[in-house]
């Protein structure tokens, strides 16, 4: 019940810091930043329990792997929190500045996958469900193929005018935020592998964030059209 409390707050808090961004909004971006410590003192609460289990009942194999999932999840879950948490710092600063819709707008459809695999991980989770952990495995790499093109057009737009390099850069760390929540419950789909088969799932994750050695040209820039398809 803690689990599924700490993720249902954790794709809350992902939400609610996007809709910052995307409207501007400064008064829940505090709400968002404040929330955060639910998340802490939630986590802090799953690992006595489980520290608590280990050395009370000395749990061994099926109950011991779900204890130490329990743990680790909890973990991840704590983790995505600070990222919204990040996210919504950050969006206050972008509040002060003119608005990127196109930017902004490819950001909030990369959280809305994110939030959906936060959802059915947890689902899975409940359900030791190891069909639907792979396929949020899987599903992580569209959020990555994401990243890699939302870096690639804000790359352009810094390069096409100074001026946009400082709202740039910070949709950049927010970018890269969703993307590191992403590769969290990808964590927690594998610690269900886990748990149901004993043994880490045999194909390595597909990964696919290029953003880390993505260049572009003076001369790739952006048309009109594609800014407005974005």
């Amino acid at each position: 019940l803690l689990i599924a409390q700490m993720g249902g707050l954790a794709e809350s808090q992902l939400a609610r810091a996007v809709e910052c961004l995307v409207n501007r909004d400064n008064d829940l971006a505090d709400q968002v930043r404040e929330r955060d410590k639910e998340l802490d003192a939630l986590e802090n609460e799953v690992h006595m329990k489980a520290v608590s289990l280990l050395s009370l009942r000395q749990p061994m194999a099926d109950d011991l792997r779900m204890v130490i999932s329990a743990f680790q999840t909890a973990s991840a879950l704590e983790r995505i929190g600070d990222y919204a948490r990040n996210i919504a710092k950050r969006s206050t600063v972008l509040s002060q500045m003119p608005a990127m819709s196109g930017p902004i707008g490819s950001v909030a459809r990369m959280s809305k996958l994110v939030q959906a695999m936060i959802t059915d991980v947890l689902d899975a989770w409940q359900a030791r469900d190891i069909k639907m952990a792979d396929d949020i495995r899987r599903r992580d790499l569209e959020v990555d193929q994401l990243n890699t093109g939302l870096f690639r057009e804000l790359l352009t737009y810094m390069m096409e005018d100074p001026r946009n390099i400082t709202a740039c850069t910070h949709l950049l760390f927010i970018a890269k935020n969703i993307e590191r929540i992403g590769d969290h419950v990808t964590n927690i789909a594998e610690h269900i592998y886990m748990v149901v088969t004993g043994e880490a799932p045999e194909e390595d994750r597909p990964k696919q964030d290029r953003s880390s050695t993505t260049m572009v040209s003076s001369q790739n820039t952006l048309s009109d059209d594609e800014r407005k398809g974005s």
